[in-house]
């Protein structure tokens, strides 16, 4: 293949979906620079990515087979040196990541998750009779009001954070998806965000309960060679952060799709399409995570005819994989409830694929479906071009979805 003059990633995430159209221009797989004017390759074709997420030989370990970090080539001020330094499930390589992996699919056993149901009904109740106690007429945010702590205290019921430590935990995985701060915030986040797991990992010692949490911890001690605290904090970090952020990404941006398609919504809402038709599709054409760093080639390795060298950073494109026009044809960009395929590697392919995604559907389907039923006449609070995107090209979804739950009386 020709060298390409890279992409420039917009570091604010203005326009996703344009920004791959221009990707996809060039290819399966494009060559693109990150803030910093760090040099890295862009998956972006379905069967690409597909085949990238199956591949042993791409590896997500920065410090074992990234070429330039492994060389001190890369500063402190790289923006985005805090994906690169972590050390969690999601990184690991190998056998670390099966053994890792072993123990924490304990705590999303079908069982399990369907055991949650009730607590995840409890919550979604709950909070929707907050927001009926609201007036007629009030605007309100539906990402911070209702996604933002229902994931939380799912994903915190899970692992068994009490009270007092969930909104710190939870800044920390906001900060460190927005991909506009300096890399000095981007430092100060994991730190703090570390510390915060730290105590938790600590007091959660002291008092056990019927939690994940307590199962890692019980692991460690029946085999402590195996399972360092380092490793039960560090995977702690990401199912905290994997079971948030993207969770409202999905439940928010499934909202506004449907408040801005009032054709799709009476569709559902008449029985004529499931809710699981309506989440595939969101998933499909609004992929919540949309571009994901990073995986490293341990080897030379060429896929759909681009050569990747050993040790280039690569990063998955999801939401460009979802609208890829070879699978969905060239009205891949249009969300259709209808559309008879809806394949989509959302939540991604192969080993690496994500382990709560069992419970992430559970939790957005009771959502939707109890939403809609409690504020049949819910609507966008703003016109559509005033909600803004997430400040992130990581992340795919909105900073804010302002909805009127009812008219006022007037």
């Amino acid at each position: 293949m020709e060298e390409q003059c890279p992409v420039v990633i917009d570091r604010t995430g203005r326009d996703i979906h344009q920004e791959n159209s221009r990707l996809r221009a060039l290819g399966p797989i494009a060559r693109v620079e990150l803030p910093g004017g760090m040099p890295a390759w862009s998956v972006t074709g379905y069967e690409a990515v597909r085949q990238a997420l199956a591949d042993p030989r791409l590896s997500k370990d920065a410090r074992r087979h990234w070429t330039a970090f492994a060389a001190g080539a890369v500063g402190p001020d790289f923006p985005l040196l805090s994906w690169a330094l972590m050390d969690n499930l999601a990184t690991a390589h190998g056998e670390d990541h099966a053994r890792l992996r072993r123990l924490v699919m304990r705590g999303f056993s079908g069982g399990r998750v369907e055991a949650m149901r009730p607590s995840i009904e409890r919550i979604v109740d709950r909070l929707l009779d907050e927001l009926a106690g609201l007036a007629a007429g009030a605007v309100v945010d539906i990402r911070t009001s209702f996604a933002q702590p229902l994931v939380t205290e799912v994903v915190c019921e899970l692992i068994g954070v009490p009270a007092g430590f969930r909104d710190e935990m939870l800044r920390g995985g906001e900060v460190n998806v927005t991909t506009t701060i300096t890399p000095e915030e981007a430092a100060a986040n994991v730190a703090r965000w570390r510390g915060a797991m730290q105590d938790f990992v600590e007091a959660k010692r002291r008092l056990p309960g019927d939690d994940l949490t307590t199962d890692l911890i019980a692991a460690q001690e029946a085999d402590g060679a195996r399972l360092t605290d380092a490793e039960i904090i560090n995977t702690l970090h990401f199912l905290r952060a994997a079971g948030t952020v993207p969770t409202m990404n999905l439940l928010g941006n499934t909202v506004f799709a449907l408040l801005t398609r009032p054709d799709q919504r009476e569709l559902v809402l008449t029985g004529q399409v499931t809710w699981d038709d309506v989440i595939e599709e969101s998933l499909r054409a609004e992929a919540p995570v949309a571009h994901l760093p990073f995986r490293f080639p341990v080897d030379d390795v060429e896929i759909c005819g681009v050569a990747m060298r050993k040790g280039e950073p690569v990063l998955i494109n999801y939401a460009a994989a979802g609208r890829d026009p070879e699978l969905h044809g060239q009205d891949a960009g249009r969300f259709d409830v209808t559309r008879q395929s809806k394949e989509n590697l959302a939540f991604g392919h192969g080993i690496h694929r994500c382990v709560g995604v069992a419970l992430a559907r559970l939790e957005v389907r009771i959502a939707l479906s109890s939403l809609f039923a409690r504020f049949p006449d819910l609507r966008l609070g703003v016109p559509a071009e005033q909600v803004e995107p997430q400040e992130s090209f990581i992340m795919n979804g909105r900073q804010a979805v302002p909805v009127l739950l009812r008219p006022s009386a007037g």
